[in-house]
């Protein structure tokens, strides 16, 4: 099943990507490698199955997508501990502390067009 909600956001995608490689006048595009951080709210498993739909008939069809999943990371307020939020349960494995800031794995964004 193709979740809606990550088709949109692939659709915008590739049209950013589209109109950079008019932009920059490139020939072919071998890969599209995205960020999605941890936290966020893409998942890649649908972001992979939207994929094919989403480039189908673009200059991008015949490209490879890679995913990068970025860590969801905070610091502790109290001890200054930086920690993955998901693996420990949002508590500081240092002082137990539930006071943190986030510091990444919200993020979601095109991080290189490899031409060929």
């Amino acid at each position: 099943m193709i979740d809606l909600h990550e088709l949109g956001v692939v659709i915008e995608v590739v049209k950013t990507v589209e109109k950079i490689v008019v932009e920059e006048q490139l020939n072919k595009i071998d890969t599209l490698v995205l960020q999605i951080g941890e936290l966020s709210s893409m998942i890649p498993r649908y972001i992979e199955l939207c994929y094919p739909a989403a480039v189908d008939g673009t200059i991008l069809q015949d490209t490879k997508l890679e995913i990068e999943v970025l860590p969801g990371n905070g610091i502790c307020k109290n001890c200054s501990k930086v920690f993955n939020l998901l693996k420990n349960d949002r508590i500081c494995p240092k002082c137990e502390s539930r006071e943190w800031e986030l510091l990444c794995g919200r993020e979601f964004m095109i991080k290189e067009i490899i031409a060929c």
